[in-house]
């Protein structure tokens, strides 16, 4: 689980992004939407109703960092909060985050190089491959790059330590 110091940090992270909606259709406040969201996926999640199931599931546990007086948002409010951002910020302003509370990578580094399961289904010419890295001693992701083949998982690692520098 979390500890105390990381779960602040990622709130006052969650907090940083805005929010584009509407005031009057403000239920949820934003850093409940961005905290739950990168729990979920950290836990596997990969769609807007996985999402809110993990915050269904998890509730007791948000509830001793979260305000969630109007419950676990939907996963149209997952998906409609997000769908306002352009993917680009929102990767570049994690990016900077990780960062910034990794001044400095301890121990291992790994390296896993992986192939998106079910991306060849999806009607892309070939499959999705991705260089990770993860700090074992700091116990966080760093970051990924994608490669073209999973041939070029070597020749994409310098580039993905360029990616993850502080």
């Amino acid at each position: 689980m979390l500890n105390m110091k990381l779960k602040n940090k990622l709130f006052i992270f969650a907090q940083t992004i805005p929010d584009f909606r509407l005031n009057r259709k403000k239920l949820h406040p934003s850093e409940n939407i961005v905290f739950i969201t990168i729990l979920a996926v950290i836990c596997g999640a990969e769609t807007w109703e996985e999402i809110e199931d993990y915050g269904i599931v998890k509730r007791e546990f948000l509830e001793t960092i979260l305000d969630l007086e109007n419950g676990i948002p939907s996963h149209d409010t997952f998906n409609r909060f997000f769908s306002l951002l352009k993917p680009s910020f929102f990767e570049e302003h994690f990016v900077s985050w990780i960062k910034s509370i990794s001044n400095h990578y301890k121990g291992v580094v790994a390296i896993d190089g992986k192939t998106v399961r079910g991306s060849k289904q999806s009607g892309l010419k070939s499959a999705i491959h991705l260089v990770s890295a993860f700090s074992t001693e700091n116990e966080i992701f760093l970051g990924q790059i994608k490669t073209e083949e999973k041939s070029n998982e070597i020749t994409a690692i310098p580039e993905l330590f360029k990616s993850v520098r502080p």
